[in-house]
């Protein structure tokens, strides 16, 4: 195990805490953003985003949407639920709804996770960009959180606002704040008024405007709305079937002021509303005196726990013992108690008036002071901050199954506040953030450090619930800025030993997990292998990205199916409508690319061009929006799908990651050798890099992957390095390079870098040419199940059919084996195609048209340069056609070297059994006659 902090890091720590806050993103603001060194262990080093510029293409223009909606959203929305959790006036804002509000899904148990996202991407636009805009926005959020986490530190206060009268206080939905009364509140009247000035804010059923009660069998309560929507008084000694009530016979209004009044003696109870009797029981013998002694007193809460917290304010509350009159219950909907006949209340009377503090004052002359509480009482740790109680995290400790209505992935939120909060002061040097975020590992740190490793084993294993993303990569890499023992402590906490070992071993057991909840737990291992050096995290992390690609991967580069892994090897077999959630692409990703710092292996790159150019494109929209990112959540491969860029009300995790996604296109088009001795071009995109420790810049002009190839133009001093060139996998067509006009000698491969080392100059230009070719990917459980791709680019037919769509390809394949041929050009509209009429197109482009990226390969009879032999085209028992045999020998050298394929392999099939002979001698014919595309 390598130490926990060294003295360079130590040092480094210490250079980024002294950062400040404010610099624009100057050069100097830039070198005040720098983010920590690389660890030791990565043999290649990423570039900063402001290292990185975009140019031109297709990467910009999907950027500028979303940078379009950053600049324009209003932050105060997204801070509405943190605001609200600590008590603090929420300004007015309504929060986005969906899956980041309290009316969404699962009551909203996800809170708080989109405004860590949303952060991220502020982060990532100011970096690429340095607009100042998103430099404010993030200021404000981290300002905000600043101050939410400060009320959470304390008892809460006094949220003031304008009362029927006077003054009055607010409980904002999402705070779970109530009025705590002592014991000796109701006195043991055996008569008895109740009277409230209440103001609600939300019309969530059984919201107690107050609860007197023992546990859920003896009590008194008034609901601002009951089972019919109107509110309900209702006293008991034996639990709910014992209730005896009055009914109101209409809703209070939303955010307008109600006064209401119950009457309890003498037999019978009455219910005013707006001082009118709106319901009497004259049956009603139970009185507070019957009830004894009770064990809670609160405004605003229930004893049942399920029932909703009250959301609203409280303008006075009294209680007399006696029965008033409804002349006097009258008066009180017209003035202050203390200025009608009935006068204070002799039990208790709160006006509520109180500005400051978390206690109410009794005007009744008993001195019952009131206290301000949460109903979760307050955080085991003054670090935390949340947009929920932490009741969530409590509950996971001893929860031993899934239900995200109550528990939702606190620690996944958890993990995205973190990120963002490290993100925004990487990029600006505030330190508020880096406070923010590591009194969250603190926080975290002093509650799993207590737990036995069986109940964290236990809470990371369940499904959803237990779900932490990335959590485990943010902590180390808050652990590099910080270096404290305790940070690095924590992030060894979330080991889920079962999968780890298991991959360590490389046993394959995903199928039956959930994707998303498991490819960040490997990231994180990759980075938790850079602290400490223990080689289980990397292998583990090495076997696991195996099995997933390509076993588990659909040709854009996309994995799951409903979020769920399937059995290894079943693709055609799992396709449906919630195939490829985009956040597990967006988790390879940063998985593919952290492999790749510390083992340069080619297939990493290649599956991130090819999850990055297909599925990440596809997954944005190609229009504006100023309320949504128009991100898809899954992208279903079924016939004739119509990608969701709106689901769930638009603030689900996909979403949240198509934020970042959208803001950091260019993070990996370059590496640098950890040493400075080279300098990787992984992607083929229009850009500029700045690489200011050789003082070299590279310019990047190209219109990939519209065009096939891409010219670097140097500037600069003069240095020396080798230039590592990717040559994709699929480049078989023939990869090229020139540089100053002059061919460079050797034979590219595919699926590896082509280095040329030399001495740069500014005004030096590489031409590097990859010309496309059309290709077919097969599923691995069906090889006539297929999907096709033009270079690096996925080709989707569009067609409203719902059923698969059969194509033949080889009737005029070239002798290269290329079956673009087969495929008629759209003019003026680049890798756009039509086939049998059907128009095919990139899978990229974010459109709303019903799309099939896979069809059903059928070649029903032998075709060979457009001329149709007449002859079936057999099959064997495995799938293999006689054309699939015939072009397995591609590329041929010339029209000869095919005639020469076609006649071994008609033989062998004719002494096989499997083609008669007349029919091998018309297939030889046809080859001889027909004419092929080059």
């Amino acid at each position: 195990m390598a130490p926990p902090l060294s003295r360079r890091l130590l040092l480094r720590a210490a250079a980024l805490a002294s950062a400040a806050p404010a610099l624009p993103l100057t050069a100097a603001g830039r070198a005040r953003a720098a983010a920590p060194e690389a660890p030791p262990a990565w043999t290649v080093r990423p570039f900063r985003l402001e290292d990185v510029t975009l140019g031109r293409g297709v990467f910009a223009d999907k950027r500028r949407l979303m940078l379009d909606h950053a600049r324009g959203y209003d932050v105060d929305r997204l801070l509405q639920v943190f605001r609200a959790n600590a008590g603090l006036p929420t300004l007015g804002a309504v929060a986005p709804g969906g899956w980041e509000g309290l009316d969404g899904e699962a009551n909203g148990n996800l809170r708080g996770h989109y405004t860590g996202h949303f952060l991220t991407m502020l982060a990532q636009a100011y970096r690429g960009t340095g607009e100042q805009v998103f430099a404010e926005k993030i200021r404000t959020m981290v300002g905000a959180l600043t101050e939410v986490r400060e009320a959470l530190r304390h008892d809460p206060a006094v949220l003031s606002v304008a009362g029927r009268f006077s003054t009055a206080v607010e409980n904002v939905r999402g705070s779970h704040r109530y009025v705590d009364l002592p014991a000796a509140v109701l006195g043991g009247a055996a008569a008895i008024t109740l009277a409230a000035w209440v103001r609600p804010a939300h019309d969530g059923a059984w919201a107690r405007v107050l609860d007197f009660g023992d546990g859920t069998t003896r009590y008194l309560y008034l609901a601002a709305r009951g089972a019919n929507g109107a509110p309900r008084f209702a006293v008991t000694a034996s639990g709910a079937g014992g209730e005896q009530g009055l009914e109101g016979t209409a809703a209070l209004p939303l955010d307008r002021w109600s006064h209401l009044a119950v009457t309890i003696g003498g037999g019978t109870g009455t219910l005013y509303v707006d001082g009118t009797a709106v319901a009497r029981n004259e049956a009603m013998t139970l009185t507070p005196a019957a009830l004894g002694t009770l064990t809670h007193h609160w405004l605003g809460r229930s004893g049942y726990s399920a029932d909703p917290v009250f959301a609203g304010a409280f303008g006075g509350f009294d209680v007399w013992s006696r029965v008033l009159t409804a002349a006097e219950v009258a008066h009180l909907r017209e003035r202050r108690p203390a200025d009608t006949p009935a006068g204070r209340g002799d039990l208790a009377s709160y006006a509520f008036d109180e500005t400051s503090g978390g206690t109410f004052a009794d005007a009744s002359g008993r001195g019952l002071t009131a206290t301000l509480r949460r109903t979760w009482g307050g955080p085991s740790h003054p670090g935390f901050l949340a947009a929920y109680p932490e009741t969530q995290f409590i509950d996971l400790e001893s929860r031993t199954s899934s239900d995200y209505t109550k528990v939702w992935a606190p620690y996944y939120t958890a993990h995205k506040i973190l990120r963002g909060l490290l993100d925004a002061h990487l990029a600006l040097g505030d330190d508020r953030a880096l406070d923010l975020a590591s009194g969250m590992c603190d926080w975290m740190h002093s509650r799993l450090s207590r737990l036995p490793a069986a109940t964290l084993q236990r809470m990371w294993g369940i499904f959803s619930s237990g779900e932490f993303g990335g959590i485990v990569e943010a902590i180390v890499d808050l652990h590099d800025l910080t270096g404290r023992a305790e940070h690095l402590a924590l992030a060894r906490l979330f080991d889920l030993d079962r999968l780890i070992d298991a991959c360590a071993a490389d046993t394959d057991v995903l199928d039956g997990l959930h994707a998303n909840q498991h490819i960040p737990i490997f990231t994180g291992l990759v980075r938790l292998y850079d602290a400490t050096g223990e080689e289980r995290c990397l292998t583990a992390a090495k076997n696991f990205w195996g099995m997933v690609v390509p076993h588990r991967m659909y040709g854009i580069g996309g994995t799951s199916t409903g979020e769920f892994w399937r059995a290894r090897g079943v693709i055609a077999g799992t396709i449906g409508a919630t195939t490829a959630e985009t956040c597990c692409a967006y988790n390879l990703l940063k998985l593919s690319r952290t492999l790749f710092f510390h083992e340069q292996d080619p297939a990493y790159m290649d599956y991130y061009e090819r999850a990055l150019y297909n599925q990440v494109l596809g997954s944005k929209q190609d229009r504006p929006d100023a309320e949504r990112p128009l991100v898809t959540y899954f992208i279903g491969l079924t016939p004739g799908h119509v990608r969701d860029y709106t689901p769930k009300q638009g603030t689900t995790c996909c979403e949240g990651t198509g934020l970042e996604s959208a803001t950091k296109y260019q993070d990996s088009v370059y590496f640098a050798q950890a040493d400075g001795s080279a300098l990787y071009v992984n992607l083929y995109s229009p850009s500029t890099l700045t690489w200011a420790e050789k003082g070299v810049t590279v310019t990047q002009t190209t219109d990939y992957p519209r065009e096939q190839g891409s010219t670097l133009a140097f500037g600069g001093v003069r240095a020396r390095f080798a230039l590592r060139l990717r040559v994709p996998a699929w480049a078989t067509a023939g990869f090229r390079v020139t540089v100053n006009g002059r061919a460079v000698p050797g034979t590219p491969k595919p699926g590896t870098y082509f280095t040329v080392s030399r001495t740069w100059r500014a005004g030096d230009t590489v031409r590097v040419s990859l010309p496309f070719r059309l290709r077919v990917e097969k599923a691995l459980d069906d090889p006539s199940l297929q999907t096709l791709f033009l270079g690096p680019v996925n080709l989707v037919a569009r067609d409203p059919a719902t059923r698969l769509l059969e194509f033949g390809l080889y009737r005029n394949a070239g002798l290269s084996g290329d079956l673009l041929p087969t495929l008629a050009p759209v003019p003026g509209r680049p890798l756009h195609h039509t086939l049998d009429g059907i128009e095919l197109a990139p899978f990229l482009e974010g459109t709303e048209d019903p799309t099939h990226v896979y069809f059903r390969r059928t070649e029903p009879a032998v075709v060979l340069g457009g001329t149709d032999s007449g002859v079936a085209n057999p099959v064997k028992e495995d799938g293999t056609t006689l054309l699939d045999e015939i072009w397995a020998g591609a590329p041929f050298g010339g029209k000869g070297a095919l005639v020469a394929r076609v006649r071994a392999t008609v033989d062998a099939w004719a002494a096989a059994g499997l083609l008669g002979r007349a029919e091998a001698e018309q297939v030889v014919r046809t080859a001889r006659a027909a004419s092929y595309a080059p």
